[in-house]
């Protein structure tokens, strides 16, 4: 491996001092600062796009980006003997995110919008395979429905059943109805984005935020790994990360208020984003998520965590619903 590191580092204009292994790749201390040498499993193309992207980014307020370093014959990607693709791009040293600290917490969600509100200026073409389809996560939601109507047949059928089988089955109703109502939800979404109603709610997406990819220091907010961007409803991207943040604090409303403000104060969410936002947070992910899990593995053995996840998840409900409530009244 020493050599095909080396093989792949001696292709890029920076003279490398140290290396260090970290998250899964190599961090290099160079005569440019820091750089991260990682194996690459995307298109050339998808490269080229992603570099102008976090060009972009920077020339426009974000300088802490992961930008891609290109080699000295000024490409995006680099290949060893085999063929594999491996990438570098700036490095930032820096703590994560810290999910107990407020502060933290609502610094991450300002520099989010801020983002958010430089991409909506992007002014290149987004190429189709970074657009994610129309209605992908209703027929995503459909489809999970139907898995957790499924694991309901499947538990009610067994004549001995298990601690997790007769909790999943008295708390079954609850959330299956729940997932009814955002599928439908989304379905009237759908007929009004048809009726030409969805400006400005489509945009460019991180993809991947969330608390491993905020550095902070003294210096400033690091944002990085925006290789699963996409042209998408950027509310997703705040979706994802209040949903991962709320579950840790038991969907604390006035967090959660926070949260919606401080993106709010940065870039607006219109109704229609808030009622997307909504979906995302409303949508019982996280039961069927534990049913998916059950159904996929030995059913003869069910470990204990699956139980723990599933009476944490049912324990948090009313304050989960509070939240939601309040949340569809301000939407």
């Amino acid at each position: 491996m020493y050599n095909r590191e080396n093989l792949i580092l001696e292709q890029y204009p920076f003279e490398v001092r140290q290396t260090v292994k970290g998250r899964g790749a190599l961090i290099c201390d160079t005569d440019k600062g820091l750089k991260i040498l990682k194996e690459y499993k995307g298109s050339e193309g998808r490269a080229d796009f992603l570099y102008g992207l976090l060009q972009f980014l920077k020339n426009h307020g974000q300088e802490r980006i992961d930008c891609i370093v290109k080699t000295g014959d000024a490409k995006t990607i680099a290949r060893d003997a085999d063929g594999t693709a491996y990438m570098v791009r700036d490095w930032y040293e820096g703590r994560e995110c810290d999910t107990k600290s407020r502060d933290d917490i609502l610094k991450s969600i300002r520099q989010l919008a801020d983002i958010h509100n430089v991409l909506r200026e992007f002014p290149e073409e987004i190429p189709e395979y970074l657009q994610v389809r129309d209605h992908t996560l209703l027929e995503e939601n459909e489809r999970h429905t139907r898995e957790l109507k499924k694991v309901r047949n499947f538990i009610f059928s067994r004549k001995k059943k298990t601690d997790f089988e007769m909790e999943f089955l008295k708390s079954y109703d609850i959330f299956y109805k729940e997932a009814l109502e955002v599928v439908e939800l989304q379905k009237q979404e759908q007929k009004r984005e048809e009726d030409g109603e969805k400006e400005g709610v489509y945009g460019i997406c991180h993809g991947d935020y969330n608390q491993h990819n905020v550095l902070f220091s003294r210096q400033g907010i690091a944002v990085l790994n925006f290789e699963k961007a996409s042209y998408d409803i950027q509310a997703s991207d705040l979706g994802n990360f209040m949903r991962k943040i709320l579950e840790k604090h038991n969907w604390n409303m006035g967090l959660g208020m926070d949260m919606l403000s401080a993106y709010h104060k940065v870039r607006a969410l219109s109704e229609q984003e808030m009622k997307q936002l909504y979906i995302r947070l409303a949508y019982p992910e996280k039961f069927w998520k534990i049913a998916n899990h059950y159904f996929n593995t030995s059913k003869a053995w069910v470990c204990g965590r699956n139980l723990e996840k599933l009476e944490k998840f049912i324990s948090q409900n009313e304050a989960r619903e509070s939240f939601l409530h309040l949340m569809w009244k301000k939407a």
